[in-house]
């Protein structure tokens, strides 16, 4: 099978490209909260809507992919990601919004059943370890730059010299309303994107074993084993920590510690994601030197005093804190994945199917967290994020996997 460096490269690009329209959510919602005057469970709507695309979305890509192929799917994605992203720019309203991040979920969810194993073939299997450590460290710096790219919108939005482009946003976006110009950004993006790849030729893409579609009721067999449930609510309660916090972090410091959401809020956020980056990079080696559950453990304990530092801390250690997260959460979804697919012994790609769909927990954890607040505060709400990170951490005291991962053995010298 032919390789392809441009491929790649582009693959990349949509990598970036959908970490860039993900996590921009959370730094919004301060601002969203006061453009259409919102209860903290209405905005939790927004995040909600987004990922529970992914939930409906996940096998039904599947499906259209082997049908029409992953060039048209990849091209269908971004027209609707085009249409959500414009149809809020053009008509900025409550409803709009919740039908505009669904539908750039349902793009984002099509992007990224597509792009793993298109990235297999186009650079080479034998690869495919060293390019998805590359993808995920560039899916994490679009996380960093998101929010700062929005900050940077709103803090010179109203600048009397600011350049044409921010001129121009000027005019397209109802007064009071900065964080709109996003979404203009995030259409044209989208039609770039269908130039380029309409554009580019696609391999013949072979499916292994493990990544063709198996019959639903190999679905049915898996739900009833008890394993799959636990590692399915791994992955929800992962999923919901890490949208829970990123969604709400830059309200809270703008409730509790009266900081801007346009500086200090977005600035955090970004920070979060970028810890989190720097995290996977420096967890690494403990994969090959220690057992991973005692990784996640030791990982996710730190985590736990991290959230009652920043919960409980003074403004700087919140600031401080809550980033800081980001780094301890870095080896959570890899680990939890890994001993998964090493806990049973057959079917592993209907059993990843399952697991993907376990991403809703970004869905219904934010929006937990905005309920809660409505009622008990915004603090009580994000302290649904110690229930996540327990359920997380007795996964490193009851998983079983079949296989563990391999380690550096150390053989003391015989003399």
């Amino acid at each position: 099978m032919s390789r392809s460096p441009v491929l790649v490269f582009i693959i990349m690009l949509t990598f970036f490209v959908i970490s860039l329209l993900t996590n921009i959510i959370g730094p919004l919602i301060p601002d969203i909260i006061h453009s259409f005057r919102l209860s903290l469970t209405l905005v939790a709507i927004l995040p909600f809507a987004f990922f529970i695309a992914y939930g409906i979305m996940s096998i039904p890509s599947g499906m259209l992919i082997e049908a029409y192929g992953e060039k048209k799917v990849m091209l269908w994605a971004f027209v609707v990601a085009f249409i959500g992203s414009w149809s809020l720019a053009i008509w900025p309203g409550y409803v709009t919004a919740i039908v505009s991040v669904f539908l750039i979920g349902c793009g984002m969810a099509m992007l990224q059943v597509v792009i793993n194993p298109l990235l297999r073939s186009a650079g080479g299997a034998e690869h495919y370890a060293f390019f998805s450590v590359l993808a995920q460290l560039i899916f994490g710096l679009a996380s960093f730059v998101s929010p700062l790219v929005y900050a940077w919108i709103v803090t010179h939005f109203h600048d009397s010299h600011a350049d044409a482009m921010i001129r121009l946003l000027r005019q397209l976006v109802p007064s009071g309303m900065s964080w709109i110009s996003l979404y203009w950004m995030f259409g044209l993006i989208c039609v770039l994107m269908w130039i380029i790849i309409f554009m580019i030729r696609f391999p013949r893409v072979e499916h292994t074993a493990e990544e063709k579609i198996e019959p639903l009721h190999i679905y049915g067999q898996l739900l009833k084993q008890r394993i799959v449930i636990l590692f399915f609510l791994g992955i929800f309660c992962y999923v919901g920590t890490e949208q829970g916090l990123s969604s709400w972090m830059s309200q809270y410091l703008a409730v509790y510690h009266h900081l801007d959401p346009h500086v200090s809020g977005a600035t955090a956020v970004s920070r979060f994601w970028g810890l989190m980056t720097v995290g996977g990079l420096i967890g690494l080696p403990f994969m090959k030197i220690w057992d991973s559950r005692k990784v996640l453990i030791v990982f996710t304990l730190l985590a736990l005093i991290c959230l009652i530092l920043a919960l409980n801390g003074n403004t700087r250690i919140s600031l401080f804190c809550f980033p800081l997260m980001g780094f301890f959460a870095s080896i959570m979804y890899p680990v939890i994945i890994s001993l998964a697919l090493n806990s049973i012994q057959e079917h592993h790609g209907s059993f990843a199917g399952i697991l993907m769909t376990a991403i809703i927990g970004g869905a219904v954890v934010p929006l937990l967290i905005g309920a809660i607040g409505d009622h008990a505060g915004l603090k009580t709400g994000i302290g649904l994020v110690y229930i996540t990170l327990l359920y997380i951490l007795s996964i490193g005291f009851w998983a079983k996997p079949l296989i563990t991962n391999k380690t550096i053995q150390w053989k003391k010298k015989i003399s």
